[in-house]
């Protein structure tokens, strides 16, 4: 059952069209990963979701209906450019913020105690946020975000400017909120964290939707049919032993193992491979290499203006 979707959202800014009849499908409970290029219209369609803007065409069904304008108290929303009052102290900040998300003042001040210990930052409550590192600005809002327990969370690069050990406890933090039951609409351009963390993508380029669906689908759609095998016992050319259909992609020594790269041709199985080799080499190990979502995000938008979308 999806949580969220957009229908045929368009959106058009003096003479640039951001969104043209895009629609996406948000599952409930899951991580859905919103993917695409600088000025896609990843953050035109986040702002329409967010009800800042409206779309000139199109539809948004929230929670099996048309999205109200009080239905932003169920959305948590955590944007790229950050933006707190510098002046004021954190733990001003955090009960202003957390009541504006309609908590009452002893509410907020029970919950934001137990964000502030879970995340070691009790000892900034009475300090200036301008005296705050961008980090430790940046885990303050996360918190906000969260503390009214929304039913959609939308996050626009949450890692950015984080070391490794708080994105770390960031990604814990968004898994755990999927756990009790929240939906994730995540934006980044960091294609490792969507392969940590997303169940589905979208990825929109020049307005438009051109890949879309569940991500272990789409990376299976973009397989190739290529294995990388390690043997050992030949020292001749690989290609002598394997069919003439059979591309070597690469081919490498260390000190115990040779290692190769082939594609195998349409209608080909491992099997085949293994059974071209198994009388002249000793085979160690076969792995079958499936592209990563780097690789996937930047052929789909090479490539786009001579594709169709693509729904999986």
């Amino acid at each position: 059952m999806d949580l969220f979707s957009a229908q045929l959202i368009s959106k058009q800014y003096a003479n640039h069209k951001a969104l043209d009849k895009v629609s996406i499908n948000v599952p409930e409970a899951s991580i859905f990963g919103l993917l695409g290029p600088n000025g896609a219209g990843k953050t035109t369609l986040i702002r329409i979701i967010n009800q800042i803007i409206a779309p000139d065409e199109g539809e948004m069904i929230f929670m099996g209906r048309k999205l109200e304008p009080n239905d932003i108290a169920f959305i948590g929303y955590l944007p790229e450019e950050r933006g707190l009052y510098k002046k004021m102290t954190v733990g001003e900040q955090a009960m202003y913020l957390a009541q504006l998300k309609g908590l009452s003042r002893h509410e907020a001040h029970k919950r934001l105690k137990f964000w502030f210990d879970k995340f070691e930052i009790n000892g900034w409550w009475n300090r200036k946020v301008e005296e705050l590192s961008k980090g430790m600005q940046q885990k303050v809002q996360f918190l906000v975000t969260i503390i009214h327990d929304p039913k959609l969370l939308i996050f626009d690069e949450p890692f950015s400017g984080f070391d490794p050990i708080n994105a770390n406890l960031l990604k814990e933090e968004i898994l755990a909120q999927k756990d009790k039951g929240a939906t994730i609409i995540f934006s980044t351009h960091n294609m490792a964290s969507v392969e940590e963390l997303c169940d589905d993508i979208a990825l929109i380029d020049r307005s438009k939707v051109i890949l879309d669906g569940a991500m272990r689908k789409i990376k299976k759609t973009y397989k190739t049919n290529t294995f990388e095998i390690s043997f050992d016992s030949w020292e001749g050319p690989l290609q002598g032993i394997l069919p003439e259909t059979f591309q070597i992609l690469d081919e490498k020594r260390d000190a115990d193992l040779r290692h190769a790269q082939i594609r195998l041709p349409a209608g080909a199985t491992p099997n085949d491979l293994i059974r071209s080799l198994l009388t002249s080499v000793t085979i160690h190990a076969i792995n079958e290499l499936i592209p990563n979502m780097n690789d996937i995000f930047i052929q789909a938008v090479t490539q786009q203006t001579i594709q169709p979308v693509m729904q999986i």
